[in-house]
């Protein structure tokens, strides 16, 4: 495996977390060479997930590499071209995300559905780049990346906006064209937990022309869901009146939660499916429980989604450019970056951030 580089030297300038608590602070290392089949892209934007903060933090069972530089919601030009590249072109404008190498070669990969590659997709940050060195996320000026996983970003298509779509975009716009909710407009939709995920999944299912609910924790969310975002309804969930008024009501629930429900249960949620419901979960709490009967008794699925492929991920880029679908963001300088995560920690983000990369990190 290549040697790190000194913390003070190196051909990229970062922002990196150097231990479990997670602060973040200049960081210098070398990227790999551009081989024949790379692009090096020059990061604009980048966005924050809430799992940069579980990452930075070494929340994910220990498995964190110091010095982490997170980010996967990555926009910016493209400035080297390797020699086989045919697909871009210096300038271009382009994004990557969590996804940033697999086989190429089994069935899922040949399906466009890297990130779930049966030998294993190498991630963004905190994995093992093919030159044995560790990957470094888009807190930083620059990245090296195989062609494959690099996304043309319309031209009309502001930067900023596009990085949040690399992650928050195509973890909700995978499952609801995986269960064709774009094609069913009347039916209900409930979203539950209304953050930088959540808002994206009240986006589109407003443009396919669903019902949509928003079910949350916060009652202070209840003016945006309905006024900012158009929801057509809003459920306070420890309001059991309210709760029960929608039992039986939605025929999909996309459940962007990170945290663990109440008791470490979706009973009560899925009691608000109706029969043949479908109940994506897209959030990662550490433990789910559920009594079976709920599925059994009413023919529902449980899903899981999180990223997906490449040609899904251009079609929606395309879409949501067509159509200027927009992430609501908050954009800050990468000087801020250790308050914003700790305001993701607090909910207190509407929606997402994203660091505007070119213009704070600088030599």
């Amino acid at each position: 495996m290549a040697s790190e580089t000194a913390i003070d030297e190196g051909n990229c300038l970062a922002y990196a977390a150097r231990d479990s608590s997670g602060v973040l602070s200049p960081f210098k290392f070398n990227r790999r060479a551009v081989g024949s089949d790379d692009v090096s892209i020059r990061i604009a934007h980048c966005g924050l997930c809430y799992g940069d903060v579980l990452w930075s933090r070494n929340w994910f069972q220990g498995r964190t590499k110091y010095p982490l530089v997170p980010g996967h919601e990555i926009a910016g030009y493209i400035k080297e071209v390797g020699a086989n590249v045919q697909r871009f072109k210096v300038g271009d404008r382009v994004g990557i995300g969590s996804c940033v190498n697999s086989c190429r070669e089994c069935k899922l990969c040949k399906s466009f559905l890297e990130y779930h590659c049966e030998k294993g997709r190498t991630l963004a940050h905190n994995d093992i780049d093919i030159d044995g060195s560790i990957t470094r996320g888009g807190y930083s000026t620059f990245v090296v990346v195989h062609e494959r996983y690099v996304f043309k970003i319309p031209d009309s298509y502001p930067l900023e906006f596009a990085a949040p779509l690399l992650c928050a975009g195509i973890s909700i716009w995978a499952p609801m064209k995986e269960y064709k909710m774009d094609q069913q407009p009347g039916k209900r939709l409930g979203v539950i937990g209304l953050g930088g995920v959540g808002h994206m999944a009240v986006k589109f299912g407003k443009f396919f022309g669903l019902n949509v609910t928003v079910i949350s924790t916060s009652i202070w969310k209840k003016d945006d869901a309905l006024t900012s975002l158009g929801a057509d309804q809003f459920v306070l969930s420890s309001n059991e009146h309210e709760m029960k008024a929608i039992t039986k009501s939605l025929d999909f629930i996309i459940d962007t939660r990170s945290d663990n429900h109440p008791s470490e249960s979706l009973d009560p949620y899925l009691v608000l499916l109706k029969n043949t419901g479908v109940y994506v979960i897209k959030g990662a709490p550490t433990q789910i429980k559920f009594n079976p009967l709920h599925l059994i008794l009413g023919r529902m699925t449980i899903a899981g989604f999180v990223i997906d492929g490449t040609k899904i991920t251009h079609e929606m880029l395309d879409f949501c450019a067509e159509h200027k679908i927009y992430p609501i963001i908050e954009t800050i300088p990468i000087q801020y970056v250790n308050e914003a995560h700790d305001r993701i920690m607090k909910k207190d983000v509407k929606y997402r951030f994203v660091i505007d990369i070119e213009n704070s990190l600088k030599e």
